[in-house]
């Protein structure tokens, strides 16, 4: 396996046989426009976080791209971090398995430029830089640890065609197992049609990175028999927080004045969501995009609140490995919604991932007027 930097590198030159295999494949669809596509070339992004690996890989496919591959794995890389301070022998080892995993997934797909970054649980760890080396001899790629500023831009990169123009901010929220990143966007600058926007530096006027996330948060709250008082807890917590942050006040008389909406890009938002939906399954395509009321997401995440961790894993959009981390992003939710309220929250299934490939894909491109949605009248998908 070739050394994976974060930066990219172009992909090795195909074999002469190779090479005369796709030439026929070429002339044989006659040059069509799926055959572009076929031959475009390949892009990758990897966010290994606190609770999971995760790969996307991708072709440009003009203003988007489309997926080839992908891979999720729970690795629960900052299990235990909170206390230790350091990452445990059992989660490195689970994560380097999935990191060499996603390796042969781009080596097999001939990826030409990737990203592969590392978020809270290596920005922490006392042993970070080991475990990086690791990863690096091990499977070939080096991981680059973002910030908490470059992971909310990413992440805002992800769903920003997702903002309803009819508002003047929206709070995009990214609960990741370590950390929560918010993000408030200038929605005024999206609507100017004379103003030029680069993709990669989407009009943020203000972001915070809570030390809170869906591992952090229930290690430092344990979960106990009166689901009622611990549920309270824990969003006494994350108000907490957010004051020892001093953001409780950013564009509050906004959104209290009906001009800001939120977007929510978590697993959390995307889980509430296919639980009010009733879904028997989890559905990307019914969720992405999904218009979501706030008081719905609320007396979902309550309602999840109030269960045991087997009731909450019967749930199909949730199951055994989320049951455990999902009230913390609940609570997290609550709280976001109580200080920001917001009738709606689009709910984006894409984040990080998408961002990096966005901006692996539109390096060097001239600025570009971004598309973005508007508030339907009623939500789609019963919510």
């Amino acid at each position: 396996m070739p050394d994976l930097n974060p930066s990219g590198s172009d992909e090795a030159a195909p074999s002469g046989r190779s090479s005369r295999r796709r030439a026929r494949h070429k002339r044989g669809r006659g040059g069509g426009g799926a055959s572009r596509h076929t031959h475009s070339p390949t892009y990758a992004a990897i966010d290994l976080g606190t609770n999971n690996c995760r790969l996307l890989i991708a072709r440009d496919a003009g203003e988007s791209f489309r997926i080839v591959d992908s891979y999720s794995k729970v690795v629960r890389l900052g299990q235990g971090l909170a206390s230790t301070g350091r990452l445990s022998q059992e989660s490195m080892d689970a994560a380097v398995e999935a990191m060499r995993i996603c390796a042969s997934k781009m080596k097999s797909r001939r990826v030409k430029r990737w990203r592969c970054v590392a978020t809270e649980a290596c920005r922490k760890a006392s042993n970070g830089e080991e475990f990086l080396a690791r990863v690096k001899a091990e499977t070939g790629i080096a991981l680059e640890v973002i910030s908490p500023r470059v992971e909310s831009r990413l992440a805002v990169m992800g769903c920003l065609n997702l903002v309803d123009t009819t508002k003047d901010v929206s709070l995009v929220v990214d609960i990741g197992g370590g950390s929560t990143e918010l993000s408030w966007v200038d929605v005024r600058k999206l609507r100017d049609e004379t103003a030029e926007h680069r993709l990669h530096r989407p009009p943020i006027s203000a972001w915070a990175s809570l030390p809170i996330g869906v591992v952090t948060l229930t290690e430092q709250v344990p979960e106990h028999d009166d689901k009622t008082v611990w549920y309270q807890e824990m969003c006494d917590f994350v108000r907490k927080t957010i004051k020892e942050q001093g953001c409780e006040t950013r564009f509050t008389n906004v959104f209290q004045q009906g001009r800001g909406h939120m977007i929510g890009t978590s697993g959390t938002i995307t889980s509430l969501a296919g639980i009010h939906l009733k879904l028997p399954y989890y559905q990307r395509a019914k969720v992405d995009g999904l218009w979501f009321r706030s008081a719905d997401a609320v007396a979902v995440a309550r309602d999840m609140g109030s269960r045991t961790p087997a009731e909450r894993a019967k749930e199909p959009c949730i199951g055994e490995d989320r049951a455990h981390l999902l009230v913390a992003g609940c609570a997290i939710i609550d709280v976001l919604c109580e200080m920001w309220p917001s009738k709606m929250i689009r709910v984006a299934d894409r984040g990080l991932r998408e961002g990096m490939l966005i901006g692996l894909m539109r390096k060097g491109q001239k600025p570009q007027k971004v598309a973005t949605a508007t508030l339907p009248t009623e939500p789609s998908n019963g919510a």
